[in-house]
């Protein structure tokens, strides 16, 4: 499928209120999602400068929404599926509180019937797998945290 017709989707997904579409050409298929908790991570930092002034319900809420985990943190270098194991029934590459190398793989990331292998860039051990298996993860949405 040509580029320019993933980004000219792109754009009419953005310009719609559809939250999701999925196009198959022959044997090539793209699925563009618009991660409805995108927003509120993005703006997460205004509403808790604001916090103080609102009411008591609101603060007990927002370290949740904006809940940045403490380590080292892989993110997702694209848009796409994320996959613990190598496939379906497989060990998965790495469990938490497991020791890591830096260079091993961590996940793999589907984009576009691509399977990019995501590799931890820092030696320690993994603290958190913040994702689960199978679910679709945005460009830079923390994935592990190394500790």
């Amino acid at each position: 499928m040509d580029i320019r017709k993933v980004k000219k989707l792109i754009e009419l997904l953005e310009e719609s209120d559809v939250a999701e579409i999925e196009i198959h050409e022959g044997e090539e298929s793209v699925r563009i999602s618009r991660n409805s908790t995108a927003a509120p991570v993005a703006y997460a930092p205004t509403a808790a400068a604001a916090a103080p002034a609102a009411t008591a319900a609101e603060p007990a809420a927002t370290p949740a929404a904006e809940r940045e985990p403490e380590g080292h943190i892989i993110r997702s270098p694209m848009v796409g599926t994320f996959y613990r194991a190598a496939s379906p029934g497989a060990k998965p590459f790495v469990n938490e509180g497991q020791g890591v190398s830096t260079g091993e793989t961590l996940c793999i990331i589907e984009a576009m019937k691509i399977l990019n292998q995501i590799e931890t860039d820092k030696s320690g051990k993994v603290v958190e797998i913040l994702v689960e298996n199978g679910q679709p993860v945005e460009y830079n949405q923390p994935l592990f945290v190394i500790g």
